[in-house]
C-alpha cells in the first residue's frame, strides 16, 4: 500500500534529519509510531515497526517521546504550463520552474516533458519523492491527450492491452474516449489544428514511465497527439489550480491523500 510505504519514508527522514548518535538515541529513549494504532496491531504493521527500526538504528526498546522543532516535508502540486522545463535551471531563454516556485529546497517528483502540461509534483523530502517516481512506485499517471484523427473502439482497445515501443511493449493501461470537451484551458501559443483533420480527446492512466510514454503510444495506434495536459498523479488532482499557480500541501495531508487512495 502506498501510504503504508508514505509512513515509513517520513519516519525515517525524521530520524536522520535529527542526526543523533545512537547513544543519544538510546538516553532519549527515542521512538517514533509508524501509522495509526490500529494499523500497527496488523501483521503489516508490526512489519513496518520493525523495518523501520532497523533502517534507522533506533534502540530495540524506545519508549514515545516528540520533537515539535522537525521541519516538516511539503508537498507542492504545481500546475505547469507549456513550453516550461522541469527544473530550475535552464539556458537563457528557457522558461524554467525558478520562475513559478519560490519554495525552497523542492525538486520534481518525476517529470513532464516542456511541451506537455498539467500536474506536476515537488517535495523537499528526498524519499517522499522515491514513493511517488521511484523505480519501485505504483503510482499512477493520468493524462488527457488530444490527438489527431477520430479515436475509435480498436484505437482504445490497444491502447489498454499495450503497445509495442522501441524500448518494448507496454504495461496494460485504462483508456477512455472523452468525447466532445472544451479544452480545460487555452495554451499559450495554441496548438496548429488542420481544418481538414478531425481531432478527439482521450484520457490515458498509465503506470510507467517511460520517456515520452504517451506521445509514442498514440502515435503508435496512427494517432498522433496534438496535445498533452497531465491531470493527475495518484490521488492528486491538478483540477483548481490554474496554469503557472501551485497548492502547497502538508506531509500529513499528502499522507492523508495516499491512504485515501490506495
Amino acid at each position: 500500500m502506498l501510504w503504508v510505504f508514505l509512513w515509513e519514508a517520513r519516519l525515517i527522514s525524521f530520524v536522520r534529519r535529527m542526526d543523533l548518535s545512537p547513544r543519544r538515541l538510546e538516553r532519549l529513549r527515542f521512538r517514533l509510531v509508524p501509522g495509526p494504532k490500529a494499523f500497527q496491531s496488523t501483521s503489516a504493521g508490526r512489519n513496518c515497526v520493525r523495518r523501520y527500526r532497523r533502517r534507522c538504528a533506533l534502540p530495540p526498546t524506545p519508549a514515545l517521546f516528540s520533537l515539535p522543532f522537525v521541519r516538516h516535508a511539503v508537498l507542492v502540486l504545481f500546475n505547469k504550463p507549456f513550453n516550461v522545463l522541469s527544473q530550475f535551471t535552464g539556458d537563457a531563454h528557457e522558461r524554467t520552474l525558478a520562475s513559478y516556485v519560490d519554495i525552497p529546497h523542492v525538486y520534481a517528483a518525476g517529470r513532464l516533458d516542456a511541451d506537455s502540461e498539467g500536474l506536476l509534483l515537488l517535495t523537499d523530502n528526498g524519499a517522499l519523492k522515491a514513493a511517488i517516481a521511484g523505480n519501485r512506485s505504483t503510482v499512477t499517471k493520468t493524462y488527457w491527450a488530444q490527438v489527431e484523427g477520430v479515436a475509435g473502439d480498436e484505437h482504445l482497445a490497444q491502447l489498454r492491452r499495450g503497445v509495442m515501443l522501441k524500448d518494448g511493449q507496454t504495461l496494460p493501461a485504462q483508456c477512455r474516449l472523452l468525447g466532445p470537451m472544451v479544452e480545460p484551458w487555452p495554451r499559450v501559443p495554441p496548438i496548429r489544428v488542420r481544418k481538414s483533420v478531425p481531432d478527439s480527446w482521450i484520457e490515458l492512466t498509465i503506470s510507467e514511465g517511460r520517456n515520452r510514454q504517451v506521445r509514442r503510444m498514440t502515435a503508435n495506434v496512427s494517432l498522433p497527439t496534438l496535445r498533452l495536459i497531465r491531470v493527475a498523479v495518484g490521488p492528486w488532482r491538478v483540477k483548481g489550480i490554474a496554469p503557472g499557480e501551485m497548492r502547497v500541501m502538508s506531509d500529513d495531508e499528502a499522507f492523508a491523500a495516499a491512504r485515501s487512495w490506495s
